[in-house]
């Protein structure tokens, strides 16, 4: 029987992230109320919905996504809920967000939901990492069982673009200077070149940005 719940004990295969490997986020670049802006390495500490793999534990475990590509980063937060095919995203959703690189400063030990790691655990992919979102309560579930058996987070491929990869982090297992900014170019959407890429691609994905106005060059 396909495990839908992560099983006991939980012996998932370790992914070993390496040292310095380049990832990428997009973030919402909205300041926290103390009028600070929010920085790439920044964990969510448990404001907004649940999300598949978040929130958990008392106190809530911060979390922190991210993605191999920006491609990847663009799939699993602007166009998470978009399905294929054509479409649309209304522009004020994605003004104030932006995509950034981002490096662990450490090797972190992950938790496999992809390959050979979800045959070892008894379960597929459509079971916990190609779900609704309404099934969220319990996919949660796997994020909670692979931060008690001592893992900093999650690894598995992308159901909006799979051929990347897309990572959790727990914010209590992975420390303030674990992550690092990289002097990389970042994106922001709402104008300018950052605008542009975002319209390319998702152009090039038959979905259209709605109601762009008029984004400041």
């Amino acid at each position: 029987m396909v495990n839908r719940v992560p099983p006991t004990p939980f012996q998932a295969q370790e992914h070993a992230l390496q040292r310095g490997t380049v990832l990428y986020r997009v973030f919402g670049n909205a300041n926290h109320g103390e009028g600070s802006p929010r920085r790439v390495t920044d964990f969510n500490p448990g404001i907004g919905s649940r999300t598949r793999f978040a929130f958990f534990g008392a106190p809530v475990v911060p979390v922190l996504y991210a993605a191999d590509t920006e491609q990847a980063a663009v799939c699993e937060s602007i166009l998470h809920e978009v399905p294929p095919g054509p479409g649309k995203v209304l522009y004020r959703n994605v003004a104030d967000r932006v995509c950034a690189p981002l490096a662990p400063t450490r090797d972190l030990r992950l938790a496999s939901l992809m390959g050979d790691g979800l045959r070892i655990l008894g379960t597929e992919a459509k079971q916990v990492t190609d779900t609704m979102a309404d099934q969220y309560d319990r996919t949660v579930r796997w994020a909670e069982a692979a931060h008690e058996a001592g893992f900093d987070g999650l690894v598995w491929m992308s159901s909006r673009r799979n051929t990347d990869r897309a990572y959790v982090f727990f914010g209590d297992r992975v420390q303030s200077g674990d992550l690092e900014p990289l002097p990389l170019h970042g994106r922001i959407f709402a104008a300018g070149r950052g605008f542009d890429w975002l319209a390319d691609y998702l152009n090039g994905l038959n979905i259209e940005i709605l109601n762009p106005g008029s984004p400041q060059i």
